[in-house]
This record gives structure tokens, sequence and C-alpha cells, in this order.
């Protein structure tokens, strides 16, 4: 019988990429969970199969909500489930701690209690659950307390934003659903991973979208900036996505989490410069600092040890650091070529 997937933030920068993995590497048909009022943009590709009914399938249900998620679980039950949905700004959670909380923390809660309900119904069905936290629960750890190797999954916790405390949240549950009632559920903390479809309040991100716009004469010649001086090591998304696929089809152990990222390790500031140097008008462009991007605290040493994850499954990321900020400036190209844009 075909296997299924089910997506939560299938609209999301990861959700849409790793649906594409999925549609291309299995023969599995992909559901994805999404609001009334997701934007479509990064699954606009999508919308003539969705239509079709052509292996892709989007489901409306809202993590705050869990009589929608109860019934997406019981409808689908999906062998596979890749819970990718969350408020996923640290720089908006200082604005918006409680919304950040309630989506993130309550609503992993409610996507598990529904899972847990519908297992209990019927106990034949048993899927295989991805739970994503994040690097962000390690926070500001002290260059003193930094392991050589890089941070490890037993590293303590230091959450530096409200998002990095409820993806501390997120982080738990996963685990307290895999013990407490015997569920595989596994997590994943991913480090910095980026590429098309990236949004913009992220800083790589937001410098690739300002150099495009600059290109194109819509702002003035000036890259505006936070701190420059966090440490920060790269994946691509397309990595990331292969690597949530082989995390829930390579032997997946119930309960067990994994530090996922890549292998180039930066300065925001080196990042910036590597986009800078790819512009055509990269001796026009200024660099400016914006009190409004700066964080009241920084995670700033986000260095990964991932040995246990790679040892468990042999994934390796394969796309350079160059070519992943050429793919991010293109897409923004794109973006603006054909699109409008407000200043970030």
């Amino acid at each position: 019988m075909k296997k299924t997937a089910l997506i939560t933030g299938i609209t999301g920068m990861v959700g849409s990429h790793l649906c594409d993995f999925l549609l291309e590497h299995t023969d599995w048909d992909v559901y994805g969970v999404c609001r009334w009022r997701s934007p479509l943009d990064n699954v606009e590709h999508l919308l003539t199969r969705v239509n079709e009914k052509d292996r892709v399938f989007f489901e409306y249900a809202d993590l705050n909500d869990q009589v929608s998620l109860l019934s997406v679980i019981q409808k689908v039950k999906p062998d596979y489930v890749f819970h990718l949905a969350a408020q996923s700004y640290p720089v908006t959670s200082f604005t918006a701690p409680i919304d950040t909380l309630n989506t993130n923390i309550l609503g992993t809660s409610r996507l598990l209690e529904s899972i847990r309900l519908t297992m209990a119904l019927d106990r034949a069905y048993h899927p295989v659950i991805h739970v994503c936290a994040s690097s962000e629960v390690f926070g500001k750890i002290p260059p003193e307390q930094k392991p050589e190797e890089g941070i490890h999954e037993e590293c303590p916790f230091h959450p530096a934003s409200p998002y990095a405390v409820s993806k501390v949240g997120t982080d738990l549950l996963g685990r307290y659903y895999a013990q407490a009632y015997g569920m595989t559920v596994m997590t994943t903390r991913m480090f910095t991973h980026t590429g098309p479809r990236r949004g913009d309040v992220f800083h790589e991100s937001t410098f690739a979208k300002q150099i495009a716009m600059i290109e194109k004469g819509m702002i003035p010649p000036v890259v505006k900036v936070g701190n420059l001086d966090s440490l920060r090591t790269y994946a691509d998304v397309r990595d990331a996505v292969r690597a949530y696929y082989m995390l829930v089809t390579v032997n997946p152990i119930a309960g067990e989490y994994y530090n996922i990222g890549g292998t180039y390790t930066c300065k925001v500031g080196d990042t910036l410069n590597v986009l800078l140097s790819m512009s055509v008008r990269k001796d026009q462009i200024k660099v400016e600092v914006d009190a409004e991007r700066l964080r009241p605290i920084d995670a700033d040493l986000q260095v990964p040890d991932c040995r246990k994850f790679k040892a468990h499954t042999g994934w390796e990321p394969q796309i350079p650091f160059e070519k992943i900020m050429e793919d991010l400036l293109n897409y923004w190209r794109e973006r603006v070529e054909k699109d409008n844009f407000l200043t970030r």
C-alpha cells in the first residue's frame, strides 16, 4: 500500500522543499497542513498538482485549533509526520512572545495529542513522527563553555529569545510523547539552513533581498544590517530536507534527538561580504547598522557537532556555501524582477 506523509507548515521554505524532495525521490502521497490564510508563494509550482489531486493534497488546519488537527490526522492517518509548522522568526518572538509560545509549545502538544488519540482508536496505527526543534535552544553559550568539536546534543540549553524558549518546549514534548506513550517521535535541532524561498526576516536572506533590490534600482545602494559578529554554520535547505527524509526512514529510534547542520562556519559579516561580491554593483553598495535589527540577546556561537546523526544515517551535506548563497541571491533577483517589495 502506498505510503503517506503529512507536512505541517508545507507552505514554508522547508516544508515546500521537503514536498519537492518526497515527490521526486519517493512514490508517497504528500498531505500538507496549511491555514486558510497561509501565503502560497512557496508552493505556487505545486498548485496544478494539488488541483489535479496528483500526489499532493492540502488539508486546512491550525496548530491553535485542536479539532482541526484531530480531524486531519484521523482522515489521513499518515505513515510519516513532519512537524515543521511554527512561529519561526526569533526577532518576531520578542514582540509576540505569547503567540510564539502558544503556537510552538501548545501547538506541538495539540498535534502530538491528536496523533496519540488516533493511535488509541486504531491500535494498528503507528506513524513515524519528526518534531522540528531548533539549534536556537542552545542559545548564547559562553565561548569558554563551547565544546571544541561544536555544540553536541547534550550541551545545556541557554535559550536567548522567546522563540528559543518555545523550541525548548517543542523539543522536550517530542521526547516526552515518545517515552510516555511509546510513539515513534524523533526531534531535530537544525542549525542555520537557507536557500531559495528563505524568509526575508533572516539575516542572509534580507541581505540577498536588499542587494537584488539595489541592483534593480528599487532602493538606495545601502544594505541595512544587525549584528555582523555572530558566528553561524550554514547548510542548504535541500540538504536539510534530505536529512529529514533519512531521519524517518533509516532505522528510526523513538525518543532520539539529533543536531543537524552544515560544515561551513563564518561570521554573519563574512556571509554579507560573499553576497556583496556576487553583485554587479558591489563597488557602490554601502553597509549600515540598523538598531532595529539587533536582538536584545543573540545566539552568537551557532556551530554544530553533527556526528551522532551522521553516524546513524550516513547523511552528509552536499551543497557548498558559495552555491547556497548564489542560489539565494538569484532567488531574490527573480522575485524582485516580477514583484514589488517593501524594504526589510
